[in-house]
């Protein structure tokens, strides 16, 4: 824990550095710079949180607690632990990229586009500090408006159509996840995440809930079937937006699993782990399927990284069945260690891997124009430093599975 209020810092300066960059709208060189400059300071302090990082505790750390709106016990609370803090910094990573991958590419309302991924990055970070479940509502929600108009205004020719789907189905989830944190806090006494951990629900109590959480955060994922909103997104988003989309969106999804229904709902998880592990499965051979089937260089990545989310619920979920198996057979193991573990190392590693993916989409579409696999014949003679690196990522990217 430390005194100087660096979660606050790390959330506040891409908003403020993305608000200062409207001013900029009319000179597109020096709201590239900024833009850097702002997405670099942000990842370097980033750093300070694995820096100052105590890996042998549980507790929360870097701790902020203001009360915000007292009549209704809403705080500004914040604070970090061993599954927020690596998500955080591979958000202020990722923004470093998109910032780079922009900087010749978009030429229209150039400060603008930064802006509104600075803007993000703050909303993001916001979502994996946030200990309020309002606050954490309103990162949430807020972030979604950024990433609308990115892939609304810099988006293909079914940018339209892409948005209001993205932003139905999505809003959608979202209403049962405030119906469910108003519930727990008539239950709690407070908003406070960790106050709804110890909070004793009945087991039918806990599978409404639970089925609230998972219909919210499947979306995000997204899990088999509410899914399709994710490859026209992909598909219609500018690089950038699909490098967020890839990198830290779907990756909400599960933490939100990870902060809310596993710890508050912990009977409910056990009692349909079945259902989560069946549309896993799903997820991860159908899908995978599916993902063979395309033509287009980026509906296959965006199908492809539905499969790998599905071990990341998979390994989740499956905790269950490997504790039930441990006191069925009288034995301590530590594979359900091994399960959370390995759900985090997917969500980071396909993280970077799909980023680097969707960035080698960017590259070839800018010189070809298309993102269609028949085309890129011959590119290997031409461009053979980035096809061998293209490579590198693919390989990487069709390994993913085996970290879980």
């Amino acid at each position: 824990m430390m005194d100087f209020p660096l979660l606050s810092v790390l959330i506040l300066l891409p908003i403020i550095g993305g608000a200062a960059l409207l001013l900029c709208k009319q000179n597109n060189k020096l709201a590239r710079q900024l833009a850097l400059l702002v997405s670099v300071a942000t990842m370097l302090l980033s750093f300070l949180l694995y820096i100052g990082f105590d890996s042998t505790t549980h507790q929360m750390q870097f701790v902020e607690r203001l009360s915000w709106v007292a009549t209704f016990n809403i705080e500004y609370y914040l604070g970090v632990d061993g599954f927020s803090m690596p998500l955080m910094i591979l958000t202020t990573i990722s923004t470093v990229l998109v910032v780079i991958a922009g900087w010749q590419v978009i030429e229209d309302r150039a400060a603008q586009y930064m802006s509104a991924f600075l803007i993000m990055e703050g909303l993001m970070l916001g979502v994996f500090a946030a200990l309020d479940a309002i606050l954490f509502y309103l990162f949430f929600e807020a972030m979604l408006i950024p990433l609308f108009l990115v892939i609304g205004i810099w988006g293909g020719p079914n940018r339209v159509y892409a948005t209001i789907k993205f932003f139905l189905y999505t809003f959608f989830g979202s209403v049962f996840l405030l119906i469910a944190l108003l519930y727990l806090q008539f239950q709690a006494g407070s908003f406070s995440i960790l106050d709804f951990h110890n909070v004793s629900l009945s087991l039918t109590q806990q599978i409404w809930i639970f089925l609230a959480f998972l219909i919210a955060f499947a979306v995000k994922i997204p899990m088999w079937p509410v899914h399709t909103w994710l490859p026209d997104a992909h598909v219609e988003a500018p690089t950038g937006g699909s490098v967020i989309l890839a990198a830290i969106t779907l990756k909400i999804g599960g933490y939100g699993l990870l902060r809310f229904a596993l710890p508050i709902t912990p009977d409910a998880s056990m009692t349909l782990d079945w259902l989560v592990i069946g549309l896993s499965l799903i997820a991860i051979v159908y899908i995978g399927f599916v993902a063979l089937a395309q033509s287009d260089l980026k509906k296959l990545i965006a199908y492809s990284s539905i499969a790998h989310m599905g071990f990341v619920t998979l390994g989740l979920f499956i905790v269950f069945r490997i504790v039930a198996n441990d006191a069925i057979t009288l034995g301590v193991g530590n594979g359900e260690v091994l399960a959370i573990e390995g759900a985090m190392v997917q969500m980071i590693s396909h993280g970077f891997i799909a980023a680097a993916m969707f960035l080698s989409v960017g590259v070839l579409y800018d010189r070809m124009h298309t993102r269609e696999i028949s085309a890129y014949g011959g590119v290997a003679n031409s461009m053979p430093k980035f096809t061998a690196l293209a490579v590198f990522f693919a390989m990487a990217n069709a390994g993913l599975p085996g970290t879980s």
